[in-house]
Formats: C-alpha cells, structure tokens, sequence
C-alpha cells in the first residue's frame, strides 16, 4: 500500500512560505545553469547558421581560421575550376575568393575599441549566402572605396550608419548599404570589395575561397581530390562545419565555467532543501507513527518524502527555467578565442537545455531529501508515536 500523493502536495502547501524560499533557491541555481547553458548554445546556433551545409570552404592547411590563412591566386584559380561547383541563375560559377582582415573601432556609448572582422567580397558572395538580404542602401560598387554594414555592428560600433565614413587601411570608407544576415556572424561584420581591400592592406593572397557544390553529397569526392592535389596546400570543409568548430573552444569554456558555478550554488540549494526537509520529518513525527500504525510500511514513508523533495526540485527547476527563458530576449556580444573578432550573439533556448535544467533540479531534490526520507522511514513507531 502506498502514501496518497495528495499527502505530500498537502504538506507543501501546508508550510508555504518553506517551500517558496527552498524552491526560489534551487529556481535560482538552475536560472544560473541554464543562462550558461543557453549562452553556449547561441554561441554555437550563430557561428553554424552563419555556413552553409552545401558551400565548402578553403583555407592554408593548418591555419584553423580565415584570418591566419592565405591563398594565393593561383591555387584559387584551380580552385574556382573544380567540376563540382555549381552555377548561378545567369550562369556564373557560384565562387567566392575573399579576405578577411581585423580592425578595431570604438563602440557607441563607451568608446572602449574592440576587433571587428572586414570582409572582402566578390559579386558572387551574396549568391553564395542567402541568409544576407540588404535592408537598406546597396552593394559597394566593385573598384570602389565603399562598404556595407552588417546590423549588429551598425547598433553597436560608432561611424556604422549609412553614409558615415570608417578609416582603415589608411583610407576612408564610406558605408553605403546595411544588410540582415539574422542570427549569424554575418552581422557582425563589414564587407567591402575584395580587390580593393587587399590593395588597402597590402595583402598579395586570399584569406579562403568559398564555393556552393551542385550536389552537397560530392564534398567527400571533393575534400579527398583536393587535399591530395600537391599544387593546393589548403584543407577544405564544409562552410557550416568551418563555424562550428570555431566556436568549439568559446563554448567548452562557458559551459566549463557555467558547471563549475552551478556546482557550487547548487550544493546551498541542496543544503536548503535538505534543512526543509528535516524540519518537515520533525514537525511529523506522530504522522509518520501513524502512517506506520497503519500498515504504511518503510518504503512507503521512504518514497512519500522522496516525492516531496522532488516536487520542490521541479517546482524550483519550473521557476528557474522560465525566468532564464526570458534570457532570450537579450544580445550580448564577446571577443570569440579563435577570430578575436567581436561576434553578437543571442541566448538561446533548446528542448536539451530545457530537459536538462529540470533533470538537475530534480537530482538537486533527490539529494537534499534522501537522508530526511531515510530518517523517516527508519523511525520506530513506538516511539514516533510517543512523540506526541
């Protein structure tokens, strides 16, 4: 026979303002796990939805990133003929050879400078990413000292808006467009014409050369002829898995540091609620006595307090995940570890995190109510009733 679960709602409802202050503890421990968590994961959601899973990307074997690497133009060329890549709609090869630079500009309000990524881009890049639409302005005109703006870095730097002037590369450069590439790197970044960029930064090479296959299945066939070629010293990837590992090291780290804190909140939580409830097999001693009189046996009182130790755990765990699920209403901006370049970036929400941060609640519940279930399944009923 087993303990009605109404016994155990009753009793938290009984001492309300217990349950409430050991709940908002442990709600408190997984808003902190689940930011974390969320915070990694809009790392990584941005920097994957920025690639493609059908572009492939090419960049100097070793370099890990496209500001370390360096292509010159005649590997590009052979790479711009491979039989794989596909055309466009007037018929053009869908190939992009670009440069990627850093430079550092104020940001609005605080004036504290900070790495933004400038691309140079040919007349095929927007081709090869739809996700960019412009939203104001135009393209910079080819052979021209002009510029666009993603809209992050529009919000966030200072001289991002159209018609303002940026100075690098010992030239002035005016911003004619402004284009959304929604919650991609993309954002964060300046593109400019690739020929013209290099001239400004004196760079003889491409930084990558980007292209979109006409069947996403023939990247194997394509990595394998291309990295064998001892003309091209490059290593090729998909676009999207390029970004992925970039943002590897960034991630690991936040979710390291975000274990680490949640750690150490969470064994308050769990004190907390062992305390509560200890405090609730001691107010219930002569129940407890009872139940047992009753036939109720140790197994039964055992799982009745383990219950109610779990429904503080899901009811602090509910708390704490919708209060971190307003989290992704909020953009933050970091340095990403592997680019240096600032990379705006959202909190965001996934069925794992969810499940997770509930699971942790619950494993918070169990632990803190083990012992005081113990306790109460082991007391004698002689003596529990004598208790009263």
């Amino acid at each position: 026979m087993s303990v009605p679960l109404s016994y155990s709602f009753r009793n938290l409802w009984t001492r309300r303002l217990t349950t409430v202050l050991t709940a908002s503890g442990m709600a408190l421990v997984v808003f902190v796990f689940t930011s974390i968590l969320m915070l990694a994961q809009g790392l990584q959601t941005t920097l994957v939805e920025t690639g493609s899973f059908d572009n492939v990307i090419a960049i100097r074997k070793g370099s890990g990133t496209e500001v370390q690497s360096g292509i010159d133009r005649m590997q590009a060329s052979i790479l711009e003929t491979e039989p794989e890549v596909a055309t466009g709609s007037g018929g053009q090869r869908l190939v992009a050879k670009e440069v990627v630079v850093l430079i550092t500009l104020p940001k609005r309000g605080s004036d504290k400078p900070s790495n933004v990524t400038i691309r140079g881009v040919s007349v095929t890049s927007l081709a090869l990413r739809p996700q960019v639409r412009i939203v104001e302005g135009r393209m910079p005109q080819p052979g021209s000292s002009e510029v666009m703006a993603g809209q992050s870095m529009t919000k966030r730097f200072k001289a991002g808006s159209i018609g303002e002037t940026l100075r690098f590369g010992m030239r002035d450069w005016t911003i004619v467009g402004i284009f959304d590439a929604g919650n991609t790197g993309f954002s964060s970044e300046v593109w400019g014409d690739v020929d013209q960029l290099m001239q400004a930064f004196r760079r003889p090479v491409y930084s990558s050369v980007l292209f979109k296959l006409y069947d996403a299945s023939l990247f194997d066939q394509v990595k394998a002829r291309i990295e064998k070629d001892p003309r091209l010293t490059v290593e090729v990837k998909r676009e999207n898995g390029y970004y992925l590992d970039q943002s590897e090291m960034m991630a690991k780290f936040l979710r390291i540091l975000g274990i680490s804190l949640t750690v150490i909140f969470s064994l308050g939580a769990i004190i907390g609620a062992m305390i509560t409830m200890y405090a609730a097999v001691a107010t219930r001693t002569t129940e407890i006595g009872t139940l047992r009189a009753l036939g109720f046996r140790r197994r039964n009182i055992l799982a009745a307090f383990l219950f109610e130790a779990l429904l503080l755990g899901f009811l602090g765990g509910g708390f704490g995940l919708a209060l971190a699920s307003l989290m992704q209403f909020i953009t933050v901006s970091t340095v990403n570890f592997q680019t240096f370049s600032e990379l705006a970036f959202r909190f965001t929400m996934t069925a794992r995190i969810a499940l997770s941060a509930i699971g942790f609640a619950a494993v918070m519940g169990f632990i803190g109510g083990f012992l005081p279930a113990l306790r109460a399944s082991r007391m004698n009923i002689v003596e529990a009733l004598r208790a009263s």
